[in-house]
């Protein structure tokens, strides 16, 4: 539950456009770094104070501008103040608990993804905000943590692969995009795997542990659903703007990355569907479970009833019974009781009862 609803008491009473970080990550250390380049060279470097990157508004290049831990409320305003970013802009910056959205301000483009990383080792999904400011030559990023899925474009960016050298800012916010829902499908993956194993559990041998994996399925069904169902509008109305800042040639890619955002979508409808029918599955196989060894006991308890009964005659303490004063009375008593308990097994399995 923490991961689907955001600490927002801490913003209670404050006026509308107050930047006031809210998040898990909120004391994280604030670090600066930005890529400019353009077809024929490339800069890259990390710095320490704002004020470093503040003139790259200004240069012919393409900057991309990465801010990792949101902290450091000083920051987000002054490259606020600088870029021109609306105050209720940078209060969504600072607030990690924002729905995936486009909007299109005076002169510049502001999107929030939701950017998911898998921990192997625990085995669990982690969402972080993206934040990005689309301006003509430039883009900034708004991460909660150091760590993202964007070191293959930057190593395209360094290594001048592809053609993004050769494009505008509005191709790279396309690339930033497209990088982040591309791991998605690597998350759907690893989804896939754990719902396939599961399958085979809850059929097989299902355990109370089972049921508690279950559950974790359908949270981080829950998760993914809220972080990905938003982005068909994001992308759409980002593919569809009419804003000067998005070239024609861009919108093809912009079209093909909304393809993609549809498949992922339709995929989480799918797994959310699965993961509904797996704990379906689980009721019916502990059902079926205990039906099979109340049949056992059934089958048991029937067969000995007539033994029973023959057992509790001869065992009660008359003093003339005719049968005790026989020689082979025991073993015919035995005998008998044998004929009834195979005759019994062979009337169950006639009617496929064993």
């Amino acid at each position: 539950m923490k991961k689907l609803i955001k600490r927002y008491s801490k913003k209670a009473g404050l006026p509308p456009g107050t930047v006031t970080p809210i998040g898990p990550h909120v004391s994280e250390k604030t670090t600066i770094s930005y890529l400019d380049y353009t077809p024929e060279k490339c800069q890259e470097k990390t710095v320490d104070s704002v004020e470093e990157c503040l003139e790259l508004k200004k240069s012919d290049s393409v900057s991309w501008i990465n801010i990792n831990g949101l902290g450091n409320v000083e920051v987000i305003e002054k490259l606020g103040e600088h870029f021109g970013l609306h105050p209720l802009t940078m209060e969504d910056i600072a607030n990690t608990g924002q729905r995936p959205k486009y909007e299109d301000l005076d002169g510049l483009i502001f999107l929030i993804l939701k950017m998911l990383t898998y921990d192997e080792e625990k085995q669990e999904i982690f969402v972080e905000q993206v934040s990005l400011i689309l301006g003509d030559t430039f883009v900034l990023s708004f991460q909660e943590l150091a760590g993202d899925v964007f070191d293959p474009l930057r190593k395209r960016i360094r290594d001048d692969k592809g053609r993004i050298r050769k494009q505008g800012a509005d191709y790279l916010a396309y690339a930033i995009c497209d990088a982040v829902i591309d791991n998605y499908f690597y998350i759907l993956e690893k989804f896939s795997d754990e719902i396939e194993i599961i399958e085979d559990t809850v059929v097989s041998n299902p355990t109370p542990e089972t049921l508690k994996t279950i559950y974790g399925l359908k949270q981080d069904t829950v998760l993914l659903r809220k972080s990905i169902w938003p982005l068909r509008e994001v992308i759409s109305g980002f593919e569809r703007s009419e804003s000067k800042l998005i070239k024609k040639s861009t919108r093809q890619y912009l079209r093909d990355v909304y393809d993609h955002t549809v498949q992922i979508i339709e995929t989480v409808e799918a797994f959310r569907d699965l993961v509904s029918g797996l704990l379906d599955i689980y009721l019916s196989s502990i059902s079926n479970r205990m039906n099979e060894v109340m049949k056992v006991l059934t089958i048991i308890a029937t067969i000995f009833i007539p033994l029973t009964f023959v057992a509790g005659i001869y065992g009660m303490n008359f003093k003339y019974m005719p049968e005790l004063e026989w020689r082979w009375a025991y073993f015919a008593v035995l005998g008998f009781m044998g004929i009834v308990f195979i005759g019994m097994l062979a009337y169950f399995r006639r009617k496929k009862w064993l």
